[in-house]
C-alpha cells in the first residue's frame, strides 16, 4: 500500500477503508441469522465467538506481534482491556434483552450506538459538524422504519428496553476506545487483548448464570465456527481495522446497516420473508451514512500514523 505521505495516498486509503467497512457490515449481518440458527445459549454463543477468535489469533499475536504486545504500554493495554470489557457488557446486556422485550424494541434501542458515539465525542471536546448529527439521525430513522415502534410499559419489557439501551451505550464506548488505541497499536495486538478480555468476562458470566458452554452437537460447533469467521473476524476485526482511518462516527453509523442486512440474509438463507420496509430502510440508512462521511471529511483531521496489520 502507498504511504500516506505520497500523492493520492489519503484518497486511496479512504477508498480501501470504505471497502473493508462494507465487508465488515456484511460480516456482522450474518450474526443474527447464525445466532438464531445455533442451538446454544445466547451468552455462550457470545463467549465462544470471542474465545475462538482468540484461539485463532494467538499464534499470530504471540509470534509475530510479541514485541508489540510487550511494548504496548500501560495506557494502551488498559484501554484495550477496557474496550473488551465494554464489548462484553454490550453482549451481556443486549442478548438477554431479546427475551424480555420485543425484538423490534431491542434492535431499535441497541442501535442507538452512533447517537451515543456522537454525544460522547461532543463531551470529549470534539465538535461534530452538523452533517454528522443529521446523518446519524437519518440513519437511525432507517432502523426505526424497519423495526417499527413497539414499546410496552410492562416492567418486564421496560427492563429489556433498559438493557438494550445500555448495550447500545456500551457499544459506543467500545468503538470510541478502539479508535483511540488504534492510533498507535496494530489491529492484531489490539483485538487480541480486547477479545481475550471479552471472552474471559463472558465465560465468568456464563458460569454465574448457568449457561452451558459445552455439550453441543457437531452442527452447533460448526455454526459457532462460522459465526466466529463471519461476525467476529470479517465483522468486528475489520471494524477495528477501519475505525482508525474513518473515525468512530462513520464506523458506528455503518453498523446500523446490520439490521436490514441481517433481514435480507435471513430471507435468502433461512427462507424468512424480509419486511416490506427492509429495502427503503436500507436506502435511508445508506443516505444517513453518506451524510456522516461527508461531515466527517469536513470536520475530522487526518488520523495519526499507525500500523494496520
Amino acid at each position: 500500500m502507498a504511504r500516506l505521505s505520497e500523492p493520492g495516498a489519503p484518497a486511496t486509503a479512504a477508498r480501501l477503508d470504505l471497502l473493508l467497512l462494507a465487508l465488515a457490515v456484511a460480516g456482522i449481518s450474518f450474526s443474527a441469522p447464525l445466532i438464531a440458527a445455533t442451538a446454544a445459549p445466547a451468552l455462550a454463543i457470545a463467549f465462544w465467538r470471542n474465545a475462538m477468535a482468540v484461539g485463532v489469533l494467538s499464534p499470530v499475536a504471540l509470534l509475530r506481534h510479541r514485541s508489540e504486545l510487550r511494548g504496548m504500554g500501560r495506557r494502551a493495554l488498559l484501554l484495550s482491556a477496557a474496550s473488551g470489557a465494554l464489548l462484553a457488557v454490550h453482549f451481556g446486556l443486549w442478548l438477554p434483552s431479546l427475551h424480555l422485550t420485543s425484538v423490534a424494541s431491542s434492535t431499535a434501542l441497541v442501535t442507538t450506538t452512533p447517537i451515543w458515539t456522537t454525544l460522547l465525542l461532543r463531551m470529549r471536546g470534539h465538535r461534530p459538524p452538523g452533517l454528522v448529527w443529521a446523518g446519524t439521525g437519518v440513519a437511525f430513522l432507517g432502523v426505526v422504519l424497519l423495526t417499527g415502534v413497539d414499546l410496552s410499559l410492562s416492567p418486564r419489557a421496560l427492563a429489556g428496553d433498559a438493557l438494550a439501551l445500555g448495550g447500545g451505550i456500551a457499544a459506543a464506548g467500545y468503538v470510541l476506545i478502539g479508535s483511540e488505541v488504534r492510533r498507535t497499536v496494530s489491529t492484531t495486538a489490539y483485538t487480541y487483548v480486547c477479545y481475550s478480555t471479552t471472552a474471559a468476562l463472558l465465560l465468568v458470566t456464563c458460569l454465574v448464570s448457568g449457561s452451558a458452554v459445552t455439550g453441543y452437537s457437531g452442527e452447533t460447533w460448526l455454526k459457532l465456527a462460522l459465526l466466529t469467521a463471519a461476525a467476529q473476524f470479517l465483522g468486528h476485526s475489520l471494524l477495528n481495522r477501519v475505525v482508525r482511518g474513518l473515525g468512530p462516527s462513520v464506523t458506528s453509523t455503518a453498523v446500523l446497516l446490520e439490521t436490514p442486512g441481517a433481514a435480507l440474509i435471513a430471507a435468502v438463507w433461512l427462507g424468512q420473508t424480509p419486511p416490506a420496509a427492509a429495502y427503503p430502510a436500507l436506502v435511508v440508512i445508506l443516505a444517513g451514512l453518506v451524510l456522516v462521511i461527508m461531515g466527517g471529511r469536513r470536520g475530522t483531521p487526518a488520523p495519526a500514523p499507525g500500523t494496520d496489520t
